[in-house]
């Protein structure tokens, strides 16, 4: 039997972008053979992998984990609804926020190098995504994590497609209600000062804009502008909202955190998709292409 080496390996992924470790099975069947190894692939894993890495992936899951002082979230997107419910695929989600909690990864790229097997591939998380990317059709992608450690935690998961992560110190209830509150009325951010100087700049250039149609003298247009920067501002703070469970529909959450000895310290909320440029096909005009291009063909 031939030596499979590594150049070997590494030649018969490059390609078909197949895992590393269905490439060594695949040249062990061969024997070596290069052409009958790729030809294997494509029967078990077709040209799947190769054509859906280009693909959008604007769908997909949140998931977390706690464990003790340290927790994940992350978001991991595909292409349909319909797979965002796979087993497989969910296995897959959730076994990369353990990983990120026990690991703590530094980036993407660190991430998707760890150990891991699922579904017979591997040995790294990115083998294991090439791989099912090849066994269910579709592209998917890890778009972002944030790990938490030291401190007291706590998640909420709006089914699949919004997540939380609380760090806190104080009540455990009160921060799960904080965590529904985030899902719920998706701050920008704990406080006012901690909003981002683009969003108040961009808020403040509309406000402007609406202030200047009112005809009124720049002094008056100048505070104007101030007030609704100001009132946009407790809009977005999580602190400055109103608490949505508050019996009063007035207490904020500040407030009910005081009441509560309760300190949130910060807090991360992802929603699926959100800023990533969904592709909108366009029926007719596809069919009108396959028609124009099988006329071409006769």
């Amino acid at each position: 039997m031939a030596a499979i080496t590594a150049s070997m390996v590494a030649e018969l992924r490059a390609r078909t972008d197949s895992p590393m470790m269905e490439c060594k099975k695949a040249l062990t069947e061969a024997e070596g053979d290069m052409t009958r190894a790729e030809e294997i692939l494509r029967v078990k894993l077709g040209s799947k992998a190769g054509k859906a890495a280009s693909r959008i992936t604007a769908e997909g899951v949140v998931a977390s984990v706690v464990s003790g002082n340290a927790g994940a979230l992350i978001e991991v997107n595909c292409e349909t609804d319909f797979v965002s419910k796979n087993d497989a695929f969910l296995a897959f989600v959730n076994a990369l926020a353990g990983l990120i909690a026990e690991n703590d990864p530094a980036s993407v790229e660190a991430l998707s190098a760890l150990p891991l097997s699922q579904e017979g591939f591997g040995p790294t998380v990115e083998d294991v995504r090439k791989g099912l990317i090849g066994k269910i059709g579709e592209n998917m992608t890890i778009r972002r994590f944030k790990r938490y450690a030291g401190s007291k935690l706590v998640s909420y998961l709006h089914g699949t497609r919004i997540g939380v992560m609380v760090e806190f110190e104080g009540d455990d209830v009160a921060a799960k209600d904080v965590a529904m509150h985030v899902a719920a009325m998706k701050p920008a951010a704990l406080s006012a000062a901690e909003v981002s100087a683009d969003l108040v700049e961009k808020e403040r250039k509309i406000a402007a804009e609406k202030a200047a149609e009112s005809g009124k003298p720049a002094e008056i247009v100048a505070k104007m502008v101030e007030g609704s920067v100001q009132k946009f501002l407790k809009e977005v703070s999580l602190l400055d909202q109103v608490f949505v469970k508050a019996a009063d529909g007035k207490q904020t959450v500040a407030q009910m955190l005081k009441d509560k000895a309760t300190t949130v310290k910060s807090f991360t909320l992802y929603v699926v998709g959100e800023g990533i440029e969904k592709k909108v096909d366009d029926f007719a005009a596809e069919v009108a292409a396959q028609v124009a291009a099988a006329s071409k063909g006769q």
